[in-house]
């Protein structure tokens, strides 16, 4: 028994380093001649057809869902949904829609030009941040919301360690964006990357009773699908894509790594080492991320950090960890998908 808990422990820490090691493939394929949307629209496309036929091949049925609504009068989304395209009504269909740009094409658009302008770790450091916007919007929306959504997040307590948190991780963020040692250039991309962190917040408000009701595969399905739909638009304003690029086995090994590894292969791992070591064991190594981010990019990319963004990364990830330990209540840790 102790060995198999070593073993989910293990997959869990080399799935957060792989993710950590993600914006150091993107910084790199951007150096290469890549522009943010394409890596984006290449990277989902490879992770959207496997996850398609995951799906399809997939022979394990959900239990029926606990909400009534679902179950009453019809098994589509208890048994088989893996097969059905849309969502049970067109409200959460435009949701959906929300959450692939959201989640999806805005998320990855500002995190992958965010490494445009600043480095990859300081990039991780400032995403790793999307908790505290997280816990700050739950605790609104249960206050204000009236919708199903609302009646399903986690409660949020405000409390000194949240407070104190938040505190610490906005002073460690002022630390790396007015770091006097930086140009006007990277404020632009730590600016960025704090609106994927807020991108991120804004669909974890609502994906987790989605994907509850809908299931994990459908819903993660749907996002990976508007997406890159979103996207498009992006991709037709700057010209053609230069398929030459795709010869450099740095490219086309870095696209394969995104698609495949990080985000179809990742996923399902993730998913299995939830049910065995349960959320908030694997919430913990979520932290880790951008720790593994910081020193692939110094390996890898030559980056180094100043005193005062090495100081103001400590102090996210501290503000980080102390919010979220205290903010949500013990049976119902917070879920941090990536």
């Amino acid at each position: 028994m102790a060995r198999t808990k070593i073993f989910w422990h293990l997959l869990a820490l080399l799935t957060v380093a792989v993710w950590g090691v993600t914006f150091v493939s993107s910084k790199e394929l951007i150096s290469a001649g890549l522009r943010p949307a394409e890596i984006f629209a290449i990277r989902f496309v490879l992770a959207y057809l496997g996850i398609l036929l995951f799906s399809l091949i997939s022979c394990h049925p959900r239990p029926l869902s606990r909400h009534p609504r679902l179950d009453r009068g019809s098994t589509s989304f208890a048994g088989s949904d893996r097969r059905i395209l849309w969502a049970r009504t067109w409200q959460d269909e435009l949701l959906f829609l929300f959450l692939g740009i959201s989640g999806g094409s805005l998320y990855f658009l500002t995190e992958n030009t965010a490494l445009v302008y600043t480095q990859a770790s300081n990039v991780s450091f400032l995403v790793c941040s999307a908790p505290l916007p997280t816990a700050l919007l739950t605790l609104l929306y249960k206050r204000v919301g009236r919708s199903r959504f609302a009646r399903s997040l986690e409660d949020v307590r405000l409390g000194f360690p949240l407070i104190c948190g938040t505190l610490l991780a906005l002073g460690g963020m002022a630390l790396m964006l007015f770091d006097g040692a930086k140009l006007e250039v990277s404020l632009r991309g730590d600016l960025l990357a704090l609106a994927a962190a807020l991108c991120w917040a804004v669909y974890s408000l609502f994906m987790g009773r989605l994907s509850d009701e809908y299931g994990s595969l459908f819903a993660t399905r749907k996002v990976f699908f508007y997406g890159l739909l979103t996207i498009i638009p992006f991709l037709l304003g700057h010209g053609a894509f230069r398929w030459e690029l795709l010869r450099e086995p740095l490219v086309w090994g870095n696209l394969l790594f995104l698609g495949l590894v990080a985000s179809l292969g990742c996923y399902v791992v993730w998913n299995r080492v939830l049910s065995a070591l349960g959320n908030v064991s694997c919430t913990n190594y979520v932290y880790l991320n951008p720790v593994f981010t910081l020193v692939t990019a110094m390996i890898l990319l030559g980056e180094r950090l100043t005193p005062a963004a090495a100081f103001g990364s400590a102090l996210i990830l501290l503000g980080v960890i102390l919010a979220g330990r205290g903010a949500w209540k013990p049976d119902l840790p917070p879920k941090h998908p990536k």
